[in-house]
C-alpha cells in the first residue's frame, strides 16, 4: 500500500449546506463518521462517479495516476471505468439473477469459472448458488453483495452504512467476517457510517463530517481519546459534556454540574467546554482528587451495565454481570485529571 494515494477534494452545492470534502488517503481503511444528512453518502457517491461534484478532483495512484474527477481539465470517467466497488444499503442485488449469476455480473463473459466458485467459498454461499436474492437472509445478501464486489478486483471499496438493516447479533457476526475480509483486501475502502463503534472497529484513520465540512481528521484513536472539540466528543459517543469557567492553569468550573476539577493538561484560552467518558468514573474517599458524592443518584439496570445518574446530571456506566441484580452506589466518584478531555466549542 505504500505507494498507493486517493485523492478526493470535492464541493458540491446541496439544499440544505454546500458539501466541501478535503483528504487524501494512504492507510488502507477510511471512516468518515457523522449523523444523518451530513454529507457522507454524497461524498461516497462523488468519488464512484454516481454523483458529479460541482468542482474538484478524485484521483487514485497506484502506480501511475489515474484520475477518476478533474473539474478543471474537464474529466468525468463514468462509473465503469473507474473500478470502484460499491456497497449500497440496500445491496442493490439482480432481482431474477440466482447468487452465481449476481456474483458473475461484473466479469467478462469468457472468465474462468474458479473465480466465482472460490468467492463462493470464501463467503460461506455454498449450497445457495441457485437461490435468488428474495429467498436470502439480510445477511446472506451481504456476503453476495460482496462477493460480486471483489469478483472484479476494485482498487477501491465504498461501504454505504452497510450494517444498518440488520439486528445486533447479525451485525456483530457480519462486522467480524468484513473486518477479517478487509485485512486481505489490497486496495482503499471507506466506510460511511454514524454508529461509532463501526468506524473505531474497522477503520485506520476516520474523518467527522458535519454539514458538510470536515470538523476533525486523524487517527481513529488519537480521535476518539482527543477529539478537541465539542461537536467532535458527542459523535465519538462522550455523554458528560459541560461549558466551563477557568479557575487558573490547571482547574476549570464545570458551569453544568457546579463542581471544580483539576485537569492533567494546561488549560489554554480557547478552551470552553470539558468531556468526561461515562465508563471513567471509579469509586473513591472523600478527600480525593476530583471526588464527587452521590446522594440522590439514580441506577437503571441494562442487561450488561449499570447506568447511574448523579443528581447534577452527570452519567456514569459500570459494567456488570448478566446475574449480578444487586449494586450498591459509592457514596463517593471520583474522575482522574488525565481522563478530562478539555475541548473547544
Amino acid at each position: 500500500m505504500s505507494n498507493k494515494l486517493l485523492k478526493v477534494n470535492i464541493q458540491k452545492k446541496l439544499k440544505e449546506f454546500d458539501l466541501n470534502v478535503d483528504f487524501e488517503l494512504e492507510k488502507p481503511c477510511l471512516g468518515i463518521l457523522g449523523p444523518s444528512g451530513c454529507g457522507k453518502s454524497m461524498t461516497l457517491k462523488s468519488i464512484a462517479g454516481i454523483v458529479d461534484p460541482d468542482e474538484g478532483l478524485v484521483s487514485l495512484t497506484t502506480n501511475e495516476e489515474n484520475t477518476y474527477f478533474d473539474s478543471d481539465n474537464k474529466i468525468n470517467l463514468k462509473p465503469q471505468k473507474r473500478n470502484v466497488g460499491y456497497l449500497f444499503q440496500n445491496y442493490a442485488l439482480f432481482p431474477n439473477m440466482t447468487v452465481e449469476e449476481n456474483v458473475a455480473i461484473g466479469l467478462p463473459k469468457n472468465h474462468d469459472p474458479k473465480i466465482v466458485s472460490d468467492l463462493i467459498k470464501r463467503f460461506h454461499l455454498n449450497g445457495l448458488e441457485k437461490r435468488y436474492p428474495r429467498q436470502l437472509s439480510g445477511g446472506q445478501q451481504q456476503r453476495v453483495a460482496l462477493a460480486r464486489i471483489l469478483a472484479y478486483s476494485p482498487d477501491v471499496i465504498l461501504l454505504d452504512e452497510p450494517f444498518s438493516a440488520m439486528d445486533t447479533y447479525l451485525k456483530e457476526q457480519l462486522r467480524i467476517e468484513l473486518v477479517n475480509l478487509l485485512k486481505d483486501f489490497d486496495g482503499f475502502s471507506i466506510l460511511v457510517t454514524h454508529d461509532r463503534d463501526e468506524a473505531f472497529q474497522f477503520c485506520d484513520e476516520i474523518i467527522i463530517l458535519d454539514e458538510g465540512k470536515i470538523i476533525a481528521k486523524g487517527e481513529t484513536y488519537e480521535i476518539f481519546e482527543n477529539p478537541k472539540k465539542v461537536q467532535v466528543a458527542r459523535l465519538t459517543g462522550c455523554k458528560n459534556i459541560s461549558k466551563i469557567e477557568i479557575v487558573d492553569d490547571y482547574h476549570v468550573k464545570s458551569l453544568d454540574w457546579g463542581i471544580t476539577f483539576e485537569v492533567s493538561k494546561k488549560i489554554t484560552p480557547n478552551i470552553t467546554h470539558i468531556g468526561i467518558r461515562a465508563h471513567d468514573f471509579s469509586p473513591a474517599e472523600k478527600d480525593d482528587v476530583n471526588v464527587m458524592d452521590t446522594k440522590n443518584a439514580t441506577k437503571l439496570e441494562m442487561p450488561f451495565e449499570w447506568e447511574i445518574t448523579l443528581e447534577n446530571g452527570l452519567w456514569w456506566k459500570r459494567e456488570k454481570l448478566i446475574y449480578e441484580h444487586k449494586f450498591v452506589i459509592p457514596e463517593y466518584l471520583k474522575i482522574n485529571p488525565e481522563n478530562i478531555i478539555l475541548l473547544e466549542e
